[in-house]
């Protein structure tokens, strides 16, 4: 497995991500209030232009210590990596908006759910991808396996593309709502609260809470399915890290972004699901033949554009209150 981290590598990585969390948590807005469009589009596009401005910084230092040809190639990886994992994201995106609906969550509170989710995909991310590179590095074969995965994880998404889950079925929700008091209304921010009952305090989830565990456990699952995607493309554990933590740090942003005009983007998850058979079999074809990485970062940009032209196409030719 090559790797070109560094202890240089890791810690410039490392402040540039604590000084960014911190200037997005506290700077960028901390207490309760409604996250304007206008708020959004502007941390979207600050989160992308730090993501290609490490990019650019990741080639400049491997240029000047390691060579041109090696420089390509690993900042090439790290920007495919991170379109991939920034348009999967999407998926998620569109999981998160109907957690919230069917909560009833309102925008102001939302913000609350969403920082503690990123806080919670990042360590879980950091966590699954040195255990998947350890494992790449003993067991070359179970890349065979994240393609197999990946490849029919792909054909399930379009083949269910249009269906909805159904949260009041949900195993975890059902299982919360039996072993936890469940409040009936939402407190504010508060994930908790105490009221008196028979004389005894008793403790209550709010449906904030419920709201946080299913943000959370959407994104162990959506981490199931992108990070074998990036390692179809590199199996260097830093371009791996770097390019999903970039990514997930402006999902947050791209939500608030993607909001009020998820309908518009009817065939995305079609899209979606064709980079996901495309990585599942670049991945099962790894030691055949190797597809470029330029190749790959020009079919996953064409598909995913595409299918969001296709989208607003539909949207602007559908009847009033279709899509």
């Amino acid at each position: 497995m090559e790797n070109i981290s560094n202890p240089w590598l890791w810690g410039s990585f490392t402040a540039i991500v604590l000084v960014m969390l911190a200037i997005d948590l506290f700077v960028g807005g901390g207490k309760q209030h409604r996250v304007s469009f206008r708020e959004a589009a502007t941390w979207s596009v600050i989160w992308v232009s730090v993501s290609m401005l490490f990019a650019a910084g990741l080639w400049w230092y491997l240029d000047a210590n390691v060579g041109r040809e090696l420089a390509n190639q690993k900042t090439l990886e790290f920007i495919t990596g991170y379109l991939i994992e920034k348009s999967l994201a999407v998926d998620n995106v569109f999981i998160w908006l109907m957690l919230f609906g069917f909560f009833a969550i309102p925008l102001e509170l939302q913000k609350r759910v969403l920082v503690f989710g990123v806080l919670g995909a990042i360590v879980m991310r950091t966590i699954m991808i040195f255990a998947g590179a350890w494992l790449i590095a003993k067991f070359h074969w179970i890349l065979y396996i994240f393609g197999a995965f990946l490849l029919f994880t792909g054909i399930k998404m379009w083949w269910f593309a249009d269906e909805k889950p159904d949260l009041a079925n949900n195993p975890v929700v059902k299982w919360l709502r039996g072993h936890m008091n469940i409040a009936h209304e939402l407190h504010g921010e508060r994930f908790f609260i105490t009221q008196e009952q028979g004389g005894k305090i008793v403790r209550y989830a709010t449906p904030l809470f419920l709201a946080l565990v299913l943000v959370e456990l959407s994104d162990l699952i959506f981490a199931v399915d992108s990070i074998p995607a990036i390692f179809a493309i590199t199996t260097d554990p830093f371009i791996v890290l770097t390019s999903n933590i970039f990514a997930i740090l402006g999902l947050r942003a791209m939500y608030f972004l993607l909001a009020d005009m998820a309908d518009r983007f009817s065939l995305l998850k079609y899209g979606l699901a064709l980079v996901l058979i495309f990585i599942g079999v670049k991945m099962l074809l790894i030691d055949l033949f190797k597809i470029p990485i330029l190749f790959s970062l020009g079919v996953v940009a064409a598909i995913i554009g595409t299918s969001i032209v296709l989208s607003l196409r539909k949207s602007k030719h559908a009847p009033e209150g279709q899509a």
